[in-house]
């Protein structure tokens, strides 16, 4: 998506082919003036590059393609920056995430994000806005995080319920320095961060809407004589977009995304909008011109860059990667036993990975009739090969446990009907409830049925909690139900887990 105007767009043409592996989406507006005044005259003209990675959910290590080549990885990404971007701590650089940050892969969600805290300090981030990902591991975990970062969390519109107060892990906004120029940065999080993270994490704070919360904090950060204002927002872009014309009339230079995982890089009306995709696979750089005597930007160039690495590129910085090793030993030292194997790997999201989490529940808890989880759940699949504990780790990185609703059928459909799901025990066919022989459910009978605790807080916007306020929490860890169940089904590289598995699709839409 690019910014529609005649000069524009010739120079669009330009600054695309001098790019470095540059995504599809870039703009650049207006002209760009030079770094320095070409007269006594001219303004003062600065020059500040962001650069932006959100939802990051602790990838810090590259994945490996066939060809020898590699994306993503932090060591790559700090590499990349050296040796493309010219970035020096020291810089007119400013390193910005829309947070996300650590909920992923085991070398991160095992440490409760303290390697991908550890990495960022290193990577020199400056200032991160709290995503809904942030409160997974409770509230306490998320204040050590906040104290361990060398940048502060930004939410300006993350406030203690029934109050605009501000809890003590936030801040709503920073003044920072870089290249000689003053800029603010203000944090939202997304509204529906209640729905999206476990609920009772976030059971004590509201989240204001985003106009609100800039209209009361952006002339603040202006008048504090910034030179330009960043809203760093774990916000998707159909938001932030319909956010830019009231942005603009605060003054706001600058809005990124979050949350959807997208790769923008965009302007309306004048404010720059960039998103930076996930998991370290690309970064959006923003280059901006600054008018230093009018506290204005004047020149803007943006883009979304791959990191891939080849043979050819440039190289992973070597501290980076040593202290990336160091958490993936650890994570390998204390999830590397092997639980099973798999000779074709299991997809991620596909009815195979989804039949066997929920089989292994209903395996491991008899007296439940059914199973149901949801498909946000699920984060990665399982290579080819061996199975380790590490695996099911980064197949369900939440720290959820299971929950005995008892509901009727009727209310059962009603959970389906709103919110999909994964499921076992039963089929979901053509908006019917059918039982493995495919009789009908009886819509007056109440069942026993396993889900997690995420979805019985009302999670994805599941009814459990009310339809059944008396669930019983089992005080089982979600994943050991799947761990102990590979262990029991014996399989090997001559009885690999496809002959003992069920991929037939019998989930809710």
């Amino acid at each position: 998506m690019l910014w529609h105007h005649p000069r524009v767009r010739a120079l669009l043409i330009v600054s695309i082919l001098a790019a470095v592996l540059i995504a599809s989406c870039t703009f650049t507006s207006p002209a760009t003036p030079p770094a320095t005044p070409v007269a006594t005259t001219a303004p003062s003209v600065r020059r500040l590059t962001i650069l932006y990675t959100n939802d990051e959910h602790g990838w810090l290590s590259a994945q490996r393609n066939k060809d020898g080549s590699s994306v993503g990885g932090a060591a790559e990404l700090l590499g990349r920056w050296q040796a493309v971007e010219g970035y020096t701590a020291d810089g007119p650089f400013l390193v910005l995430s829309g947070g996300d940050m650590w909920t992923g892969p085991a070398i991160s969600t095992w440490f409760s994000g303290d390697s991908t805290v550890e990495i960022m300090n290193q990577m020199g981030y400056r200032a991160a806005a709290i995503g809904n990902h942030e409160f997974d591991f409770g509230v306490d975990v998320l204040r050590r995080q906040a104290q361990a970062m060398g940048f502060p969390l930004l939410s300006a519109n993350l406030v203690r319920k029934g109050t605009t107060e501000h809890p003590d892990f936030v801040k709503p906004f920073v003044v920072v320095e870089a290249g000689g120029l003053k800029i603010g940065l203000i944090g939202l999080t997304t509204t529906t961060t209640p729905q999206v993270t476990v609920p009772k994490n976030v059971a004590d704070f509201q989240f204001l809407p985003y106009a609100d919360a800039l209209t009361r904090y952006a002339p603040q950060v202006r008048a504090a004589g910034v030179h330009v204002l960043i809203v760093l927002a774990h916000v998707c872009s159909d938001q932030v977009r319909s956010l830019a014309p009231r942005a603009k009339a605060l003054g706001v230079d600058v809005l990124t995304t979050g949350h959807c995982h997208e790769r923008i890089a965009e302007e309306i009306g004048g404010v720059a909008i960039i998103g930076g995709g996930d998991y370290l696979k690309s970064y959006a750089r923003l280059t901006l011109e600054v008018d230093v005597t009018g506290r204005r930007v004047i020149g803007r160039r943006a883009a979304v860059v791959d990191n891939t690495a080849t043979a050819q590129g440039p190289a992973a910085d070597a501290t980076i990667a040593s202290r990336v090793a160091f958490w993936q030993r650890k994570a390998d030292d204390a999830l590397g036993d092997v639980i099973g194997y798999t000779r074709t790997g299991l997809a991620h999201r596909s009815d195979a990975l989804f039949n066997l989490v929920t089989d292994a529940w209903l395996w491991a808890y008899p007296t439940a009739d059914f199973a149901v989880t949801n498909r946000g759940g699920f984060r990665q699949g399982i290579d080819p090969g061996p199975i380790t504990l590490g695996d099911i780790v980064n197949v369900l990185p939440f720290n959820n446990q299971l929950v005995d609703v008892a509901i009727t059928a009727a209310q059962l459909k009603a959970n389906l009907d709103c919110c999909g799901g994964v499921i076992a025990g039963f089929t979901y066919a053509g908006g019917r409830l059918l039982t493995p022989d495919g009789d009908p459910l009886d819509s007056r009978k109440t069942y026993h049925v396993l889900v997690n605790d995420f979805m019985y807080g009302g999670g994805d916007n599941f009814k459990l909690a009310r339809q059944d306020p008396n669930a019983y929490f089992t005080a089982v860890d979600w994943r050991q139900p799947v761990i102990e169940y590979l262990r029991w089904l014996d399989t090997s590289e001559k009885t690999p887990l496809e002959m003992r598995l069920d991929a037939k699709p019998r989930s809710a839409p």
